[in-house]
């Protein structure tokens, strides 16, 4: 029995966790959980974007109604409040004047790659070696950005454990790969979303150079779909002008839901760092995707290829992976950003 005794328990007994701890405790258990669960959303954009490239053949067409109906999204969301309104119309002003870089503006390309690659190469490797491939290009871009001080005002040292995680990184895909390595193509599809992975690790930091300027991560979120749509439209107007484009759009509406599905994912997760943090956002975000991912390869494998083991040991190796590169470096000390 616990004691009560305000001097303290009596030896041998136990003292009930406070009621605050406990509460804590419970409340991150949940967000964890409401964060795997979030991280589901991205394999299932990656496979309605693949579907709809698969079905349309043309993944750059793809790219751009997944991004077309995202920029639509955001416009109704930004322009409906008169102080984004103003924010979003003084962008042009901020970018003449350089209180925004200009080349923060390129963070829309990184995510313009990553819905580019979903539209070309899902319909091949399948959802879970998609994911992979993506998040292992994180996990290195990660460290690399955390290295060089892009992402936060203090550098990172690339220390035993985050270099172990970038190596099993490129273990994780070369495993998921493998069994498709006698296709035609196979390694060149897979390095699309890897390399995608390596330019959406610093999405994070141009997008929050252009929130910090314009004061609204919504007005940075959908400078990201404008640039993207802008410079995929180009990509396929120009494709069209020579004639090699020829699709008819499908009339299955839930291929037309990629840029939703993109927008929860930004929104849930914008909202769940506020009570994990970085780490466990990260961490549960990953394991979302990546069980979401075979989970989505089982019931669906008719987009994609059809799930093998060595796709799951991939899986749990990109997990472990993306675990020990998200370790902050502690034992040594990091050097200020210049």
């Amino acid at each position: 029995m616990t004691s009560l005794n305000t001097a303290g328990p009596e030896p041998g007994t136990v003292s009930a966790a406070p009621p605050a701890r406990t509460a804590r405790r419970t409340t991150t258990a949940v967000l964890v959980l409401a964060t795997v669960l979030a991280g589901l959303l991205s394999p299932l954009q990656s496979t309605v974007n693949g579907a709809l490239g698969k079905n349309i053949n043309d993944g750059n067409a793809a790219a751009v109604i997944s991004f077309g109906s995202g920029l639509i999204l955001m416009a109704v969301i930004v322009f409906a409040r008169p102080a984004t309104r103003r924010q979003a119309l003084n962008v042009p002003r901020l970018l003449r004047d350089g209180t925004i870089p200009w080349w923060n503006c390129v963070a829309g390309l990184c995510g313009a790659a990553v819905v580019l690659s979903e539209g070309i190469t899902v319909g091949t490797l399948g959802v879970a070696v998609f994911q992979i491939a993506l998040i292992s290009g994180l996990v290195i871009s990660g460290v690399v950005c955390d290295r060089v001080g892009a992402t936060s005002t203090i550098k990172q040292p690339v220390t035993p454990p985050r270099g172990l995680g970038a190596l099993l990184a490129i273990v994780a895909t070369a495993i998921a790969i493998s069994p498709n390595f006698q296709v035609p193509g196979t390694i060149a599809l897979a390095i699309l979303p890897f390399a995608a992975g390596l330019l959406a690790g610093w999405q994070p930091a141009g997008n929050s150079a252009v929130a910090q300027g314009s004061g609204s991560m919504l007005v940075s979120i959908g400078l990201n779909f404008l640039v993207g749509f802008v410079v995929l439209g180009i990509g396929l107007l120009v494709r069209a002008s020579t004639g090699s484009v020829s699709f008819t759009l499908p009339g299955t509406w839930w291929m037309y839901t990629g840029g939703l599905l993109g927008l929860l994912s930004i929104a849930f997760m914008a909202l769940l760092v506020r009570g994990l943090g970085l780490l466990l956002l990260g961490l549960a975000s990953i394991a979302g995707q990546l069980v979401g991912s075979l989970l989505l390869d089982v019931i669906s494998p008719s987009v994609g290829q059809p799930l093998h083991v060595v796709t799951v040991i991939g899986t749990v190796v990109a997990l472990v992976a993306a675990g020990i590169g998200m370790i902050p470096s502690r034992s040594v000390p990091s050097v200020e950003a210049s």
